[in-house]
């Protein structure tokens, strides 16, 4: 294949998947049909399959890819340089921008779960990994770090902290609705939105401060 082919190839890739993403978080697995991805992007029903071989493996490709997005996201964040206790809240800051510009990412996690993770459980070894290790390994340089410094706890684990920032960060953008209609209060209101990412980073701090 030349290398026009294959960037023609790569860009019908991608939009297939920008297009399959939306349709999943939107209508679910369930819900989603291929009919209507192929009629939303300049492809056939047929080449999607040829792509990615059936419905599953497609929603399990966007599944990947959206989980891809916010590891990268997370290895771009240059933290070298800074003290643990700052670089701790860069990555929170990072994960709550990420999760609020991305609502279809929570989306598609909220129906994994409620499929009880089965499509993502089938995932190659090596591609869970993938998703998985770049953000504990990079939390857990940081907690060492801090932990040398005599800034954090000895018990602190990267990925309790790393579930503590997700759960604030998906809690705010899955629950607002139900949260609003219940107490009132938009959770992803712009003027309380410096409060909350605040409010986030100051817990996971404190946890990682506190006497054990």
């Amino acid at each position: 294949m030349d290398t026009g082919r294959r960037r023609d190839a790569a860009r019908t890739r991608a939009e297939i998947l920008e297009v399959a993403s939306a349709e999943f978080a939107d209508q679910g697995y369930a819900g989603a049909r291929v009919d209507e991805i192929a009629a939303r992007t300049r492809t056939t029903k047929r080449m999607i399959y040829y792509y990615f071989g059936g419905k599953e493996q497609l929603y399990v490709a966007a599944l990947q890819a959206a989980y891809a997005r916010i590891r990268a996201a997370e290895q771009e964040v240059d933290v070298a340089h800074l003290g643990p206790v700052a670089a701790i809240r860069r990555i929170a800051e990072v994960t709550f921008d990420h999760h609020e510009a991305n609502p279809d990412f929570i989306r598609l996690v909220s129906i994994e779960n409620i499929h009880r993770g089965e499509h993502i459980a089938r995932m190659p070894e090596a591609d869970l990994v993938g998703l998985n290790t770049p953000a504990v390994d990079l939390l857990g340089e940081i907690l060492e770090r801090g932990r040398g410094q005599g800034l954090f706890r000895a018990g602190a684990d990267a990925l309790d902290v790393h579930m503590a920032i997700s759960a604030f960060c998906v809690f705010r953008v899955a629950n607002r609705h139900t949260f609003g209609a219940i107490f009132g209060r938009d959770l992803v209101d712009p003027d309380r939105r410096l409060h909350y990412r605040t409010m986030l980073a100051d817990m996971i701090v404190s946890y990682l401060s506190a006497a054990e």
